[in-house]
């Protein structure tokens, strides 16, 4: 089989656009073996974001060929290839515009995309740009966005692709033929000819042992060949701590030459223990480079071990997360005197369901054209290579979750012992490790639903470590609230019924009648299902309305840029209802109604088919049924819930997007204080909680923290229950760190788009750029105000050659804009609420951090206006009660963003000038880890930078 890879340069992506460059490159036998590449005349000028992005200049195209030239060299290349592209529509397109245009017949053979092929078979690439891929595979790709160059690196991906399609198992191979199987389309055919292929090659296939169900599955029944350890481990720790410590440092050192020992750390690693040991709750405030991970770790594990007790740890990121399981916990096998067992335990959906993926790909059950097939392929290449069948592990393309979302695993629709796919269940596994580890790993969210379950998820446990602690109350009020999304409640009644073909109820229907063993049962079945149809219909009738009558009143009254990220946000108070509210409540008690009718109907129906689905062969049918009507339960209850709005002890709002219109309406009830419900479940009956994090501190003190969770911070800490303890920093932040404050710098009037404010800032931001050759990054509070300065600092950068990315105009992906910004050595990141926190980039690709406000949350949030209220009640100060702490704790975090190592060295600009004007701005400047803190004008700044960075003037 022949390839010709393709790729071309153009002066843009309309119908007016002109080729400037092609690059061809034929690929036979795994072996490139032709090439041909040439500048093309365009015969109109190349616009500058063109010659930008390419190089390529009116100079160098004003003697080229013209088109009909490079078409008549091309067109013999063609024939009798397959054409491959990265992007390949693009391409295709001007290539059958150019060959129609010249007199040629458009190609008419295959195309194939690598994106496509890349998809599946590296399921957890996370970026499909050429350059990043290329990176990957340890291509060198020397001229990006040049046509030869591109082609060229397409053509090695290429046959890296085919290589590894080739090396699949056969079972694997054949599965991603039978899932396009039914698509004409030229990528069913090329899988369909490897099929082949795989097929005629003689000899055993060396996987077929994995071979489960169809699939090639990478694990072995859980619960085999689990050790049990010797009794007698704990007599290998040593006589005390203190002994044991000392062993681990002698490990640590004969590990890493550069070992050094970390003051902060051996403290915090003593506390730890201290707190496990004593049943006390430990507040212990850890700043970057201490190493926390392995400060609560060691102490965890020796305690675990030595007293038998499991010992649970819970981030707030999955990312932390991932990084216990995949950096710490490895390390410290390696120099623990005892082998020990961790395990991680995530919420349920994050696990693949096997049963009902089988079931997905057995029945076509496709929705989104090609993207779901894609994702399907991705999976089953995957699941031959997972441990964990995790979902993070994998990277979707556009609608990869909402796939991901119906094969996920669920209480509602587990079969359990029953499955036939138990033995290998992701799920199950990890509760399974769960149960036989001395030290769990999960998240906060994880905490919550178990405690939501009555503790039945996770084993019992005495001893909790929670770190990222300063979200835990925020994750607490999430959880323990309730939470209606429109397009939830509307997909759970697409699921019943979509039409009289599809849907679960029209799909029971269809296989009761199958059977012709009991005609009277199946008749009357089918007419409850019948009578159910028309009632869904009303449902969902009534649902648009009632959503649309809410979106339109949250329209009405809200502004998307007073909130952080331009959303729609209407709190709705008992007592200043709109006048039209009654009409509202009584959609709800429509839909109430109906719903309660619906369901009794279907409950008394799936039990009655319960007692016979062997007999019908619906058991898999029945059981996501049942899933299906619990969750229509759950939405039924959160509806009512907030529409009566009985509870005082809750705050009712509403939430929607700009665009998606009601689809995207949110209607949430969440409790004001949570502090009593964690003390219930958690501080009162658990021996030890040690929360830790960066930041649990404002003004040295952990008054702030402590009330939030609802603890008591006891005059003698040493006797009380809890212990609070703010630990040394391992960086010389004087010497490492500048922080300057413009203090003639113009202040915000009104809105966030102040234009007086946004000039001087792009200005000002745009020479310290220049000083620090990019490596800056700049926390915005606002989306709106992140567009403003971007555009503004875009242009003005662009002639100094210094890349602009901005968080939600060059993509949404944390991650991707992390890597593009450290990838690139002259670059200005923006970034809002997330970059405040868990961005990690050490070294010389960050020297410059802006804060551009103090991270207030918006008193108008729903949330905020009711905790200040009740603040009030108390006859305390809202803003400085709560407030202004969350600012600081918040606006250290960014803080920390720049040093992340002993050797990093950098600056700090705050152009919030209420940080030295206001009576509350000592609060935010006390509160860093002592760092150099020099006010000046504006015009004193760039002479300061110069001199701190030790740039020469010039």
């Amino acid at each position: 089989m022949k390839f010709a890879v393709l790729d071309f340069e153009t002066t843009g992506s309309g119908q007016a656009d002109e080729i400037i460059q092609v690059g061809l490159v034929i690929i036979d036998q795994f072996q490139i073996v032709d090439r041909y590449t040439s500048l093309v005349n365009p015969g109109m000028g190349i616009p500058s974001s063109i010659t930008t992005l390419t190089g390529i200049t009116d100079e160098m195209v004003k003697d080229a060929p013209a088109l009909d030239q490079v078409m008549s060299d091309m067109f013999p290349l063609l024939f009798d290839c397959v054409l491959v592209g990265h992007h390949v529509p693009f391409d295709l397109s001007f290539l059958q515009r150019g060959l129609t245009k010249t007199g040629y017949p458009p190609f008419s053979g295959r195309v194939l995309d690598t994106m496509d092929m890349l998809r599946m078979l590296f399921p957890s690439i996370s970026s499909l740009q050429l350059s990043m891929v290329a990176s990957l595979f340890g291509i060198d790709h020397e001229r990006p966005h040049q046509a030869d160059s591109d082609a060229e690196v397409t053509a090695l991906i290429w046959i890296i692709c085919m290589e590894r399609l080739l090396g699949l198992p056969l079972l694997t191979v054949q599965r991603l033929s039978h899932i396009f199987e039914s698509s004409a389309g030229d990528l069913g055919w090329f899988l369909d000819e490897i099929r082949m292929f795989k097929e005629s090659e003689t000899g055993v296939d060396a996987d077929a042992h994995r071979y489960f169900r169809q699939f090639t599955i990478n694990v072995n029944d859980w619960g085999e060949d689990e050790e049990v350890r010797d009794e007698e481990a704990s007599l290998q720790l040593g006589a005390t701590f203190e002994d044991f410590q000392e062993g681990l440092k002698a490990q640590l050192r004969q590990k890493f030459v550069d070992f050094e020992e970390r003051e902060s750390q051996d403290m915090m690693i003593r506390e730890v223990e201290q707190s496990l040991r004593t049943d006390q709750h430990l507040m212990i405030e850890a700043g970057t480079g201490t190493g926390k991970s392995l400060g609560y770790l060691i102490p965890a594990l020796y305690y675990g071990i030595r007293h038998e007790k499991k010992i649970v740890v819970s981030t707030h990121t999955i990312n932390l997360q991932e990084q216990l399981r995949e950096r710490d916990i490895p390390l410290l096998k390696e120099i623990f005197p005892v082998d020990f067992k961790a395990a991680v335990l995530k919420g349920r959906s994050h696990y693949l369901c096997l049963r009902k993926f089988e079931t997905k790909l057995t029945t076509r059950d496709y929705e989104n054209g090609k993207d779901d097939p894609v994702t399907a392929a991705q999976m089953v290449v995957w699941l031959g290579e997972t441990e964990h069948g995790d979902e993070e592990e994998l990277h979707f393309g556009n609608k990869g979750a909402q796939f991901w979302y119906s094969v996920a695993s669920d209480t509602d629709s587990c079969l359990n012992r029953m499955c036939p796919w138990f033995k290998k269940c992701f799920y199950h596994r990890a509760r399974n490790d769960a149960n036989t580890a001395d030290l769990i790993i999960t998240n906060h969210s994880m905490l919550f639903t178990d405690m939501k379950a009555e503790n039945r998820l996770l084993p019992a446990y005495k001893q909790l470590v929670i770190d990222e602690a300063h979200h835990f109350e925020e994750v607490a009020s999430k959880h323990l609230g309730i939470e209606l999304h429109a397009a939830a409640l509307y997909n759970t009644l697409q699921w019943l019924f979509k039409d009289q073909r599809s849907g679960q109820l029209p799909m029971l229907r269809f296989r009761l009648n199958k059977n012709d063993d009991h005609p009277e049962r199946v008749e009357a079945w089918s007419a409850v299902i019948d009578g159910t149809f028309p009632k869904l219909l009303q449902i969902k009738e009534d649902w648009d309305r009632l959503s649309e009558g809410l979106y339109e009143l949250l329209s009405s009254r809200s502004d998307p840029s007073q909130s952080e990220n331009s959303q729609y946000v209407l709190r709705v108070k008992p007592d200043e209802l709109p006048s039209h509210w009654n009409e509202l409540l009584m959609m709800e008690d429509n839909i109430y109604l109906n719903m309660s009718s619906v369901l009794r109907g279907l409950d008394k129906l799936l039990n009655e088919i319960k007692d016979m689905q062997d007999v019908f062969e619906v058991q898999g049918l029945v059981t996501d049924l049942n899933g299906t009507v619990k969750e229509l339960y759950e939405h039924r209850d959160a509806l009512h819930f907030f529409m009566k709005m009985a509870d005082d002890g809750y705050v009712y709002w509403m939430e929607a997007g700009t665009y998606a219109k009601a689809r995207s309406l949110q209607l949430i009830s969440v409790p004001t204080d949570v502090s009593p419900l964690l003390q219930q479940h958690f501080f009162e009956v658990k021996d030890s909680i040690v929360l830790t994090s960066a930041t649990l501190s404002v003004n040295k003190s952990f008054q702030y923290s402590a009330e939030q969770l609802g603890l008591h911070i006891p005059a003698d800490e040493e006797s009380g229950k809890l212990k609070t303890v703010q630990l040394p920093s391992p960086f010389n932040y004087r010497e490492q760190a500048l922080v300057v404050i413009p203090r003639d710098f113009p202040t915000i009037k009104g809105a966030a788009g102040d234009p007086v404010f946004i000039q001087a800032l792009v200005q000002s931001l745009s020479e310290v750029a220049v000083v620090t050759q990019g490596r800056m990054l700049i926390l915005c509070t606002s989306n709106r105000m992140l567009k403003q300065v971007h555009a503004g600092l875009k242009e003005l950068l662009k002639p100094q050659g210094i890349t602009v990315l901005g968080q939600g105009v060059d993509s949404s992906n944390r991650s991707k804009l992390t890597r593009m910004f450290q990838d690139n050595n002259k670059c200005v990141l923006l970034g809002t609420s997330s970059f405040w926190e868990g961005v990690d980039i050490p070294g010389d690709a960050l020297s410059c951090l802006a804060i551009i406000r103090l991270p207030f949350q918006p008193p108008n949030h729903p949330l905020v206006e009711a905790k200040c209220e009740n603040i009030k009640k108390r006859n305390e100060n809202p803003f400085m009660k709560f407030s202004v702490p969350q600012a600081v704790i918040r606006f250290k975090q960014g803080f920390g963003r720049l040093v992340r190592r002993s050797s990093d060295k950098g600056i700090v600009i705050i152009y919030d000038t209420r940080v030295i004007d206001t009576y509350y701005g000592k609060h935010f400047l006390y509160s860093l880890p002592g760092p150099k803190i020099e006010h000046m004008t504006t015009e004193q700044m760039l002479p300061r930078i110069h001199e701190w960075m030790g740039v020469l003037q010039p």
